[in-house]
């Protein structure tokens, strides 16, 4: 009787069914062990000062102007001289590491949720000439080329740049050409390539409002920008600040802008870098001070995510009225709203699948000086294939991404089958938060937290996941288990959702004719399901095979085992010309995502929302 009550409390079930045990404790043990722990033991390692539990690392932090200044240096614009000729130079104010982080994630929200909002409510309620192909060109900002993309964006800023060459040279709307780089080119670059994420979210969202809604506020006098501003924006609010967050958090960890604008010094006063300097420069080794500076990063990004999620649940008001499918409301844009569509939004959009465009042109070019590269070559492709450094790094991650994507199954189907299915169990919501909250935990504070866990955790000390362990480390080993707890939620969110529209009927009618668990499980669930896992497997291994942060960490620790992102991390700071064989790389990820992604898309038979909250 005890074992009855305590089994239905823990795991939504009145007898110890070894299945559904197993979908709760594997899931649940994986991620306390490979995420919750290392996090406390860098927490514990950043409370620690000369043998004691002390604040002083934060206080020294907080106290220092290098991290939080009030009185910032710099400027934003001035006027200065390049290459013989007087520019308008765009670099940023320095506030400190910290303030800087969260200015330029703010910035870079605010940017990407107008970019994406704007795109999404065109794609959603106009029908125009071309809307296919910007359907198309709007997810190529989406194709994830680490560092390359943010070398050509910095190329495109530069006075002799295509954007001068364009709006200065050619249609003079420029006073002076402009030189952007410091943060403001960090925030350039990161809003280029996050705003499609807002506009995924923003665009899911605008289709899923019910037109009755907004037909009753026309009825009642509501029209034009006022219907948008009271009726249309509020209930597509929640899509958009999901976006709008994670876009936050991936800008708050993202390396590749700091790393490719480090010219600059003040590119480099940034959260992220500083803690990815730290590795580099071997100043990680029981540096509570980088510890403490992670757990600033770790608690500023969920914040973020906790506070979306809130507000997101409070405005599931809006879906009240749904009760079935409808038909989006579509209209022909009138004369003055296809003028913004011409000039206004293609425009933007062609600027801003630019630099996916440079990554090509820079592999299959010689040198890039000036406005456009010249001189065709096909010896950086064929490197990739003749070059045993390159070829070794592309197995590398193809060997770590599919080991990583098999634990990433077990683990989303174990994990959305037990909190999906017995909702009542205690253990539900625990497993149903620790799978969701990798989303929000930057990747440079895993890198961070397994680099103390691994080398201080007597069990892992001196073995080869010891980072320190320099004869014997094998970064896969880290690589692997980060890769499975980075790109968990993006697989179990795919599962999660097909599991929703399996009715538990189902199971329970198989079940009653004498099957059990297991068999309901393998032969009625699974293969109803299937689409959704593939495709959920598929997204999240193209993820794992850019995956920047931990891989340019805890990956380049060793040569021999680099994964694809720390050698293009490596081209990309070394000899002159080497950023053209990155460029190459970055051609080679960019096909393996389409791959994925057309994939992804036929055997879930949908247009696939590839990264929300929602």
């Amino acid at each position: 009787m005890k074992v009855s009550k305590w089994s239905e409390k823990l795991f939504g079930t009145p007898l110890p069914d070894p299945v559904v045990i197993v979908s709760f404790l594997f899931p649940l043990l994986y991620l306390v062990a490979f995420l919750v722990i290392p996090v406390i033991v860098m927490l514990g390692t950043a409370f620690k000062y000369n043998g004691h539990i002390s604040l002083y690392w934060f206080k020294s932090i907080l106290s220092s102007s290098y991290y939080v200044n009030f009185h910032p240096d710099g400027y934003l614009v001035k006027t200065t001289i390049y290459g013989g000729q007087e520019v308008y130079h765009f670099s940023g104010w320095d506030f400190g590491v910290i303030l800087n982080s969260i200015i330029v994630s703010i910035s870079v929200m605010i940017l990407t949720t107008l970019l994406g909002t704007f795109f999404a409510f065109i794609m959603a309620r106009y029908d125009f000439p071309g809307k296919n192909i910007m359907r198309i060109l709007l997810f190529i900002p989406l194709l994830v080329t680490p560092f390359v993309n943010v070398v050509v964006v910095k190329k495109m800023f530069l006075p002799d740049g295509i954007i001068n060459w364009i709006f200065y040279e050619h249609l003079h709307l420029f006073p002076k050409p402009i030189w952007i780089d410091g943060l403001v080119g960090v925030i350039i670059a990161q809003t280029i390539t996050y705003y499609p994420i807002v506009y995924l979210n923003a665009y899911a969202s605008f289709i899923n409002i019910d037109p009755s809604l907004e037909e009753q506020a026309e009825n009642l006098g509501s029209k034009g920008f006022h219907l948008f501003r009271t009726v249309t924006l509020p209930l597509a609010m929640p899509g958009i600040m999901a976006g709008a967050i994670l876009v936050g958090i991936f800008s708050l960890e993202d390396l590749a802008a700091p790393i490719v604008f480090q010219g600059s010094a003040i590119a480099k006063k940034l959260m992220s870098y500083q803690i990815y300097s730290s590795f580099v420069s071997g100043f990680a080794v029981g540096n509570p001070q980088m510890a403490a500076l992670a757990l600033i990063m770790l608690t500023i990004a969920l914040i973020m995510f906790l506070a979306v999620r809130w507000y997101v649940g409070l405005k599931q008001y809006a879906m009240l009225s749904k009760g079935g499918r409808w038909k989006p409301r579509v209209a022909k844009p009138k004369p003055w709203q296809a003028l913004i569509i011409a000039f206004v939004a293609v425009p933007l959009l062609l600027i801003t699948i630019f630099p996916q465009i440079g990554v090509v042109l820079l592999a299959f070019s010689e040198t890039w000086y000036g406005t456009w590269p010249s001189g065709f070559t096909l010896e950086n492709m064929k490197a990739i294939i003749t070059q045993p450094d390159i070829e070794r790094v592309i197995i590398n991650s193809l060997l770590y991404s599919t080991v990583a994507i098999f634990i990433i199954i077990l683990l989303s189907l174990t994990a959305s089958y037990a909190s999906g299915r017995f909702k009542k169990a205690k253990l539900a919501p625990i497993l149903d938060s620790l799978a969701t909250i990798p989303i929000a935990v930057p990747g440079i504070v895993i890198a961070m937290s397994y680099f103390f866990f691994f080398s201080t955790v007597p069990p892992f000390k001196g073995t080869i996941l010891d980072p320190t362990n320099l004869l014997y480390f094998f970064p896969g080993a880290a690589l692997i288990l980060a890769y499975s707890i980075r790109r968990l939620p993006f697989a179990a969110r795919s599962i999660s959702a097909g599991l929703q529209q399996v009715h538990v009927s189902l199971e329970e009618a198989a079940m009653n004719l004498g099957a059990g668990r297991w068999k309901a499980l393998t032969s009625i669930l699974l293969p109803m399901i299937s689409l959704n896992l593939l495709g959920g497997a598929m997204l999240s291994f193209v993820y794992c095979m850019s995956e920047t942060s931990v891989g340019i960490t805890l990956g380049s620790i060793n040569s021999t085992w680099y994964p694809i992102t720390a050698k293009m991390r490596e081209l990309i700071i070394g000899a002159v010309g080497s950023a053209n064989l990155a460029a190459a790389l970055g051609v080679f990820l960019m096909l393996v995502q389409i791959t994925a992604i057309v994939i992804a898309n036929i055997i879930t038979k949908q247009r696939y929302s590839f990264i929300g909250l929602t």
